[in-house]
């Protein structure tokens, strides 16, 4: 009965030494995805060089994949830079309904710089039909803003 005994003591010490490694391998895949993550972020948004992935990351091993949760196939919509009520700089149709001062479409174009030409013309046409900007002799005016309208007496 002894050696019966001492089977099931080594049976014993093997189990709980594979579930001490079982928990380790569970604890660094998740740190190794946490990098993983990092190192996305900060390839997305560094201004340098890419950095070349590493061996490991290109081929994962069938452990590594077994480990890791199921992922959705869509991608997380990238948030902005700043709050859409604190912006630091105006948005293109509010520059260009501040530039419409007697200038062409090209003069407006060449003011909004870093904006594409379609896009200024898309804005300008938005003032057009809500009666904000209008043409005079191939120039854009703003129109002056009344406050309330009366309405016409007849």
């Amino acid at each position: 009965m002894s050696t019966l005994d001492e089977i099931t003591k080594e049976k014993q010490r093997v189990s709980e030494a594979l579930a001490r490694v079982d928990a380790q391998r569970e604890k660094l895949a998740a740190q190794f995805s946490e990098l993983e993550a990092a190192e996305r972020v900060l390839a997305r948004y560094s201004k340098g060089p890419q950095a070349r992935r590493t061996a490991s990351v290109k081929a994962p091993t069938m452990a590594r994949t077994a480990a890791r949760p199921a992922r959705s196939a869509r991608r997380p919509r990238a948030t902005t830079a700043n709050p859409v009520g604190k912006r630091s700089s105006p948005n293109l149709s509010d520059r260009v309904l501040a530039l419409a001062t007697g200038k062409t479409q090209q003069e407006i174009t060449a003011a909004c710089k870093g904006a594409r030409p379609n896009h200024v013309g898309a804005a300008i046409a938005r003032h057009r039909r809500a009666g904000r900007i209008e043409q005079r002799g191939g120039k854009f005016y703003a129109t002056q803003s009344m406050g309330i309208v009366q309405p016409a007496l007849v």
